[in-house]
Parts: C-alpha cells; structure tokens; sequence
C-alpha cells in the first residue's frame, strides 16, 4: 500500500483536489510501485521559484520540482518501505503550460504528476527533447489516462 501525502502551500484546496489521490495511486499501481511514501506539493511560481533557485541554482519558476530521497526503510510492521521523496507542481506554471502548449488544464496536471512520479523513480533527461525516454514514456503513460478528470474548473 503506497502513502501519499498532498499538501496545498499558501492556497487553499480546490474542489478538483480529491481526484488526484485515485490518479496517483493508478499511476504507482501501473509503474508497480509498491509501498511508496511520497508527497505532492501544490503551491504558486514563488514558492517554486525559491525551491528552483535554492536547490538547482536557477533563478526562475518551473513547472515541477521532483526531490528524489530513495531511501528503504521498515516500518512498524517490519515490511519494507521505499521513502521516495517529493513533487512540487507550480499551479501558476502549470495555468502558463497549458496556455503555451494548447493543451487543457486537466492533461497538463496529469502530465506534471506523471513526471514527477517518473523522476522519483530514478529516471531523468537531459533537456526536454521528446525524443528522451523518460519523455517518451510519460506521454505513453498520459495516453493511456485521456479519459481521467483530475482538473475542473
């Protein structure tokens, strides 16, 4: 069983919120992903801008921030637990993303959840090429989730 903390910084929960803990639990479940603990941050391009300039020295927002732990722990019950680590996803950038990309709010959410879950899992990319990999199966994974509604206005 995954543990999935969701987390609103400075914003308040959007009715929409509830919809993302059954995506992200179909997300794991697809990946295998078993005994996760990982947590999603929603937040504004400040909050992610100050991670952004902290953490990757780079003076700007983004769209999302994944902060990999990878430790294996036990836990009470002595079963073996993957402490995977962190998403924070700018609403703001991912309004602005939806905006330059043509694509609705609903896809682009999906889109930056899978990403994040993607790099917790150890994956990266050198640039946004959508030829890399990673890229590659992210938008394999969205694909196969075009009828889910996360997002609604």
């Amino acid at each position: 069983m995954n543990t999935i903390a969701i987390t609103w910084q400075d914003i308040p929960e959007p009715k929409w919120g509830a919809q993302i803990l059954p995506f992200l639990e179909a997300v794991l479940t697809q990946l295998e992903h078993t005994n996760w603990d990982l947590s999603v941050v929603f937040c504004r391009d400040t909050f992610i801008h100050e991670l952004n300039k902290t953490y990757r020295h780079i003076d700007s927002p983004t769209d999302v921030l994944s902060f990999e732990q990878g430790d294996e722990y036990d836990d009470e019950d002595g079963s073996l637990r993957f402490n995977a680590g962190d998403i924070v996803i700018s609403l703001d950038s991912l309004r602005s993303n939806a905006e330059t990309f043509n694509v609705t709010m609903n896809e682009e959410l999906k889109r930056l959840l899978i990403h994040g879950i993607l790099h917790l899992s150890g994956m990266d990319h050198s640039d946004n090429d959508p030829q890399q990999e990673m890229l590659q199966l992210q938008e394999k994974i969205l694909k196969e989730y075009s009828n889910t509604v996360i997002y609604q206005e």
